[in-house]
């Protein structure tokens, strides 16, 4: 299966944004995505969209939290708060590009603070998260480019005869998911390292057939905010701000992280968990069910969708799902349950080694 952008393109635009004639729909990126981005104007024009495009270079994002000074980073422009209150879609383009190892963790946590009034205006109901496939995405997945191009492809199912309709198979299967998750009280998640109990009750669950993210395969809720009580460890790695993130460690105590710990980049997380109050609390559980993902990429995008495992994420709460936790933190962390691990629901097991159990 060859990576085909113009594919890609109208899949994000008729079924991710479903966009309509006169939306104005933001896409951003890198210069890296040009044959995606590209493919995509062209498209939501051919829909009657208005595309707006915000391209960046490979380390801009990086330069702004390294160069600027505290006036720049600490703050957003009016202008820019409005502009993306004016949106009615927006796609972003991640391309997987080498960390910048100058960056100190916590110019960069000041940063993403600032940024929070556009991150959120933008979660309305028409956004999308996808990736265009780069070599240095190739490079941390283990794999050639043309082996990660087949990859990337896959996880979206782009390699099927029709991508929707796989994409509402898993959204019926997610949705039986969600029937038991639903009457559920107490969460408990065992595995290496982690014993972890945390309350779902009341909560809504979403069914995350990728309209919002591409590729998807998860169902996620947000956690009472004072119930997670435990130990957690995180075995998958990750790139947060552009660092290498692994070996997670955390412990809860009435919701909150209360010790932290990581084999590598600690610095990252304790930046991270320091940015603001809700940065302590979590904001996320997600259970993920792709399938067609089976092995770590280094790219949160794919990682937490992974069949067999759940995700935990520190701060900011999704409001659909009646979570009240408030930061400009939402950072993902991974636990892989396919050795050894178990979800109960109020002691009824869920999930084991990574496989429901009916």
């Amino acid at each position: 299966m060859t990576y085909d952008p113009v594919r890609h393109a109208v899949l994000l635009a008729d079924y991710c944004v479903t966009a309509r004639p006169g939306d104005r729909v933001l896409i951003s990126g890198s210069t890296l995505a040009l044959p995606l981005i590209e493919a995509l104007h062209r498209t939501l024009l051919e829909r009657g969209a208005r595309p707006v495009l915000r391209l960046s270079y490979p380390t801009q994002q990086e330069d702004v939290q390294r160069l600027a000074s505290d006036d720049v980073l600490d703050s957003l422009h009016p202008v820019e708060i409005e502009d993306a209150r004016a949106l009615d879609a927006s796609i972003r383009i991640l391309t997987p590009t080498p960390p910048v190892a100058d960056v100190p963790a916590s110019r960069a946590a000041r940063w993403r603070a600032a940024q929070a009034p556009v991150a959120l205006s933008r979660l309305h109901p028409r956004w999308n998260l996808t990736l265009y496939p780069t070599p240095f995405g190739a490079e941390a997945a283990g794999m050639t480019l043309p082996e990660y191009e087949t990859f990337v492809a896959r996880a979206m199912f782009l390699d099927t005869p029709d991508p929707v309709q796989k994409w509402g198979e898993i959204r019926d299967f997610q949705a039986g998911l969600i029937t038991r998750l639903a009457l559920a009280d107490d969460v408990h998640i065992v595995s290496a390292g982690t014993d972890l109990h945390l309350s779902v009750r009341g909560r809504n669950w979403s069914n995350s057939d990728a309209k919002r993210n591409m590729p998807s395969g998860e169902v996620f809720t947000a956690p009472l905010e004072r119930s997670a009580n435990g130990v957690a460890h995180f075995d998958l790695p990750t790139l947060y701000g552009g660092r290498v993130v692994r070996g997670i460690d955390l412990t809860f105590k009435d919701g909150e992280v209360v010790e932290a710990r990581a084999e590598e980049g600690e610095d990252v997380l304790r930046a991270a968990l320091e940015t603001d109050e809700g940065a302590r609390f979590l904001g996320e559980l997600g259970i993920g069910t792709n399938a067609g993902i089976q092995q770590p990429s280094m790219n949160i995008l794919f990682d937490e969708k992974i069949g067999g495992t759940v995700h935990l994420a520190v701060g900011q709460a999704y409001a659909e799902n009646g979570g009240t936790n408030t930061s400009a933190v939402h950072w993902d962390m991974i636990c892989d349950l396919r050795k050894g691990g178990r979800v109960t629901l109020d002691g009824e097991p869920f999930q084991v080694d990574g496989h429901f159990v009916s």
